[in-house]
Formats: C-alpha cells, structure tokens, sequence
C-alpha cells in the first residue's frame, strides 16, 4: 500500500512478511518516557513479535528507511479461561500470544495489537491511522476474525487522576470518543469494549525511578509523572515505586472488508 502525506513524502506500507528485512528495527521510530522502556514482559517477548508473527506486523517505509511500525499477535480468545479480554492488557494478552505459537494444537482466530509508534518528524499527518488500518488488513488477510487492542490513550497524561472508566467514555458532541487516539479506532471500525486496569506494570527501586524521570522520589504516596496516565505509588521505607498502567480494550471486527 502507497500513499503520499500531506507533507510530500510517499510511505509504502508492507507486512513484515513481504518485508523480513524490517522484522527487527535499528531503531525505535516513535517516543515514549523512560520509564515505559521497563516492563518486564516486554522485556521478554516484544522484540521477538516481528519475527514470529511476520504477517500480522506492518511497517511503512521511506525508500529504505523505516518510519512506522505496527506490531500484532496472533492469539485464541474465547475459550477456556479466556472468556472475556484480560484484566491484565498488554502483558496478559501477550503471554497468551507466545503462549499460543509453542502450542502446535492451539488455532488462533485473533490478534492483539501491542504498538503502533510513528516517527516523531511524520505525526500529525495521519499515519497511525494508516497503520492501524494496515493492521486490520494483515490481521484479517492472515485468516483472523477480529484485531483486539489495549489502546493507551493519547492525552490521558494530562489528566492522571482521572479514572481510565470515565475517562475512556467521554465523547465529543458528534458522539465520538473525546481522546484523539480512542477516536482513531473508532473511526477505523472499532468498538470501545472496556478497561483493562493492570495492563502494564513497572517496578524499580527509588534510585532507577529517579534515573527515569529526574524526580525527586522523596516521600510516600502517589506522584504524577510525566508521560505516566496514572500515578506511580511510591513506598519510601521499601525503596520502591510501582507503575500500574490501564489501558482501554477495543475490538475490532475485520471481517468487514478491512474498513
């Protein structure tokens, strides 16, 4: 798939099948806060994603160079223990995911994506969109009803405090969701079904929270973090300060012609 952005430059947008060379970026094309970079579940699994799962991950290119990438895993939903979408988001679902592919009776009949990142000089120009869309047609190309997602919601940082339930149902006048990315799905296909309240989780002592982010950590409690959608709970006399993410849960039916 090619398409031109407003700003003149032509993205190609590609499978990681079609395109192996990119199953495992240079590079990490979008930002995010230090401290996100320490989850211990994706410590553990996300960089193998792209090349296990080959055609369920995208990628846009410029020429020769990566821009965009969409990750998603192919995983069974509805079964025994897995009746509704985990509490548990992100990790949950990407245990299930490896869980799955090293079991040669399991058949996966979904896909959960785990990130779309941009690079920061090409946001604003519609891209996440076109890679959420290019999700949808790997996943269902790849014989798969339905692309499940523990979205994090764009500008849920300005509002920590705010519960992720009120949060995730506010909608503008015309009835769309109110946060940018949520509205993004939404408008792609998808269905806000819920709120995963323990989807990723960081843990570290005082010392790395303060390497992290460059805050004091100097009292017991919770304490707003930049890039941080909730606060992180610090316990001084433990030497330790937790970082429990919820994400918002959004289905996707791509059997609708990928629209």
């Amino acid at each position: 798939m090619t398409r031109t952005l407003e700003s003149g430059v032509t993205i190609e947008i590609s499978t990681v099948a079609e395109r192996p060379e990119f199953a495992h970026p240079a590079y990490e094309t979008g930002w995010w806060p230090e401290f996100m970079r320490h989850n211990h579940v994706a410590d553990a699994y996300y960089w193998r994603a792209g090349e296990e799962f080959r055609r369920t991950c995208v990628v846009a290119t410029e020429g020769q160079q990566a821009i965009a990438y969409g990750v998603a895993v192919p995983l069974t939903l509805g079964g025994k223990d897995r009746e509704t979408l985990p509490d548990g988001g992100w990790e949950k679902a990407t245990v299930w995911a490896f869980h799955d592919a090293a079991n040669p009776d399991a058949v996966p009949d979904s896909a959960c994506a785990l990130d779309i990142s941009v690079a920061g000089s090409l946001r604003g120009q519609g891209v996440s969109g076109l890679m959420l869309r290019a999700l949808r047609m790997a996943v269902r190309d790849a014989g798969l009803f339905q692309l499940v997602a523990p979205v994090r919601p764009t500008w849920k940082d300005r509002e920590p405090r705010t519960p992720m339930t009120a949060y995730a149902a506010r909608v503008r006048s015309d009835g769309l969701p109110y946060d940018p990315w949520l509205r993004t799905h939404v408008r792609a296909g998808g269905q806000v079904v819920g709120v995963a309240p323990a989807s990723w989780a960081v843990h570290g002592s005082l010392r790395q929270w303060r390497e992290w982010t460059g805050l004091p950590f100097d009292r017991t409690g919770d304490v707003d973090v930049r890039g941080a959608l909730v606060p992180v709970h610090v316990d001084l006399d433990g030497d330790q300060a937790v970082y429990v993410e919820p994400n918002v849960w959004v289905r996707h039916d791509v059997r609708d012609r990928g629209r």
